[in-house]
């Protein structure tokens, strides 16, 4: 392969090629982050919970567990002075629930006394809150404050390196990478269209390369696969 993975325009290319290929699939059946920032005008409190709730969770499960929740305690006032069992009935079965729901009751706590009830928008004090990482931290600032940033899950990781874009061992190190190769203006839609992506055609297991847009930059496409056809 000769083409410049690296390029950001060609990156620029690749977002633009895979967000057409599932924008439908975009449309009908957003992740839970997006149906969330959709339908709260991209409340960061709730895109917050939200992302907490979602670690090892599939996106069908969080967005249930994420209606529920925020029907009875709908921002962090009401989820400060909640029960925590019955946050634990609203929101499973998101993995360790019990857990989660002690966990985002004092990150709620914590928004209220420290921050008057508002999220901080800055990314050092998000990543002071309870169980909050890079990727969470990054989430907020996309879906919730509509702030240019690239939040890395396992999708992101994977498919960029697969693509041959990056050579990293971890999620912060592809966002490292990404955020230094990326175009700034390609920031934003990144993380929803590969997650998207990622469960659709760059699967982790049985990866749908024959309807893939990506296969001609593709170096794992061009290594592996097209190896055995």
């Amino acid at each position: 392969m000769t083409v410049d993975l690296q390029s950001p325009k060609i990156l620029h290319q690749i977002i633009q090629d895979a967000s057409h290929a599932i924008e439908k699939a975009r449309r009908e059946d957003p992740t839970a982050l997006q149906e969330i920032s959709d339908s709260t005008d991209g409340d960061p409190f709730r895109v917050l919970i939200a992302t907490v709730l979602s670690h090892r969770t599939k996106d069908p499960v969080t967005a249930r567990a994420s209606t529920r929740l925020f029907a009875k305690y709908a921002g962090p006032k009401q989820l400060a002075r909640s029960d925590t069992r019955t946050v634990s009935r609203l929101i499973r079965p998101v993995g360790f629930y019990k857990t989660k729901a002690k966990t985002i009751k004092r990150i709620a706590k914590i928004i209220l006394e420290k921050y008057d009830g508002k999220v901080p928008e800055d990314m050092d004090e998000l990543l002071e809150l309870p169980s909050v990482g890079r990727k969470t931290a990054n989430c907020v600032l996309v879906y919730g404050f509509k702030r240019p940033a690239i939040p890395v899950d396992t999708h992101v990781h994977r498919i960029f390196n697969r693509i041959g874009a990056v050579k990293t061992n971890t999620p912060d190190e592809t966002e490292r990478e990404l955020t230094r190769i990326v175009d700034k203006k390609d920031w934003l839609p990144l993380n929803e269209v590969f997650v998207k992506f990622g469960q659709l055609i760059c699967k982790p297991i049985g990866p749908k390369c024959p309807v893939c847009p990506l296969t001609d930059r593709c170096r794992w496409y061009h290594d592996n696969y097209r190896a055995k056809a």
